[in-house]
């Protein structure tokens, strides 16, 4: 009977071990799939002198995971979203601000150019409407460069949203199934899918954001943020919120077990983070820049034309509007202002050209821009665009590297926990033979059980 017993045994635990290649087989093209195998452990000998053991048994199904393997690969998901969510938007103010037909500088150089072709005849009514023609033209580009940064802000808000509402519903995700592995495996049951899936929502989460992960002893995992506020704690799970109040368009909290608690975006890592960076770090101030330029130009234009007179004999008036912080006006002509409001002559007699070289020569005069501080008026709209190629081109070798890295990274885990259809195939033939060779075994045993029986017969 023993070796039934143990035949047996040896039969059942290889169906086991044929059930989990199966299974690993069947997911060999499943995303986040981790291979198992059944742990087989032999059972010990009775108190019998004579028993060489009772068999094998199927202790666990082991799960091929490595903890440090899941958590570089999240942690690369992280710095890759960083840097992926902010490059199309660096793409596109480098393509629309160096357009050499679109640029400000070109917008600028028409305008001093139609007022140094003046020079050779003031009185030229043909001439002078070129002169507001440009300025016009000028300014359009001025107002249509500060519509697309509008535009990519409401747009950077909006996606932050977005992300922020995948992102609660990953957290609610990786709590309910904390809780349901949990149940699992304290009732002696396999967890193995349910782990699968809250890895893949970890993994998906970590992209959006830089996160913690710890492990308990109950089978849950804690997650939480790298500034350490918590967004699963077992079966708990907060709230990620972001919404405008008083003193900002955007504000970004975190509610967890009644307590609520404001975020600063540009620390938490992931796409939020890459985002929030980017809105701080280079659109606003990008945008400020610009708005720098317009307000000096109007300024400096305004303020010379002040010192002229029109071909009348009366003072020079204002030629642009500036308005801070406007969308399609931000810079324009002054309503109602004609060419014969050009104040061109320095003293007011006919013909004279002594304001108009002076106007001409403000291209050539410094001015103060954020981020690149005193530089030619000439010069400034080309060393923004400079330094904007500089920042893309930094984007993109990080964008690559974060890409090999989380390629890596991923190939990694795969070569862990994924599943070889080499080695299954293997396994296949392996337990295979072993299961027919305890079916022998039985079949050994059932014919000396028989002959014993004869024999005392």
């Amino acid at each position: 009977m023993a070796m039934i017993n143990n035949a047996l045994s040896g039969a059942l635990a290889a169906q086991v071990a044929l059930s989990a290649s199966s299974q690993n087989i069947a997911n060999l093209q499943t995303k986040g799939y981790t291979r198992q195998a059944a742990l087989l452990t032999a059972v010990g000998p009775d108190s019998s002198p004579r028993s060489s053991g009772n068999g094998v048994q199927v202790s666990s199904l082991v799960r091929f995971s490595d903890g440090y393997k899941s958590q570089a690969m999240w942690r690369a998901a992280s710095e890759l979203g960083a840097h992926s969510q902010t490059q199309p938007y660096l793409s596109q103010l480098e393509s629309v601000m160096g357009d050499e037909t679109a640029s400000l500088s070109a917008g600028i150089d028409q305008f001093f150019g139609a007022l140094n072709a003046v020079a050779g005849d003031p009185g030229s009514t043909p001439l002078r409407q070129q002169v507001l023609t440009s300025a016009s033209l000028m300014s359009e580009r001025f107002n249509g460069l500060n519509n697309v940064f509008n535009a990519q802000l409401q747009s950077v808000r909006n996606q932050r949203s977005a992300i922020v509402d995948s992102a609660n519903a990953q957290i609610a995700t990786i709590a309910r199934l904390n809780r349901q592995i949990s149940e699992a495996q304290a009732g002696g049951l396999s967890a193995s899918s349910m782990i699968d899936a809250r890895d893949q929502a970890i993994d998906s989460l970590a992209s959006k954001m830089g996160l913690e992960v710890s492990d308990n002893a109950d089978g849950t995992r804690d997650v939480s943020l790298k500034t350490g506020q918590s967004l699963v704690l077992g079966s708990m799970h907060g709230t990620l919120k972001a919404a405008p109040t008083a003193t900002s368009p955007q504000e970004f909290s975190l509610s967890f077990a009644g307590t609520s608690y404001v975020l600063d975006p540009s620390k938490l890592g992931g796409q939020l983070g890459g985002l929030a960076k980017y809105e701080a770090e280079k659109l606003t101030p990008l945008q400020q820049d610009i708005a720098d330029i317009a307000r000096q130009i109007a300024e400096k234009t305004n303020a010379q034309l002040a010192l002229g007179f029109k071909p009348d004999g009366s003072g020079g008036t204002p030629l642009f509007d500036f308005n801070p912080g406007s969308n399609a006006d931000m810079l324009k002509v002054t309503g109602g202002f004609v060419a014969a409001d050009l104040a061109f002559s320095a003293d007011g007699a006919p013909g004279d050209t002594g304001n108009l070289q002076k106007l001409v020569a403000l291209k050539s005069q410094p001015i103060t821009v954020g981020s690149i501080g005193s530089v030619l008026l000439s010069d400034a709209d080309t060393q923004l665009v400079g330094k904007l190629g500089v920042d893309s081109q930094l984007n993109k070798a990080a964008l690559k590297t974060t890409q090999t890295v989380r390629t890596q990274s991923v190939d990694d885990w795969q070569s862990t926990s994924g599943v070889n259809q080499d080695e299954e195939a293997v396994n296949l033939v392996e337990y295979q033979n072993m299961y027919q060779a305890n079916l022998k075994v039985i079949s050994v045993a059932n014919a000396l059980f028989d002959a014993t029986l004869a024999m005392m017969g």
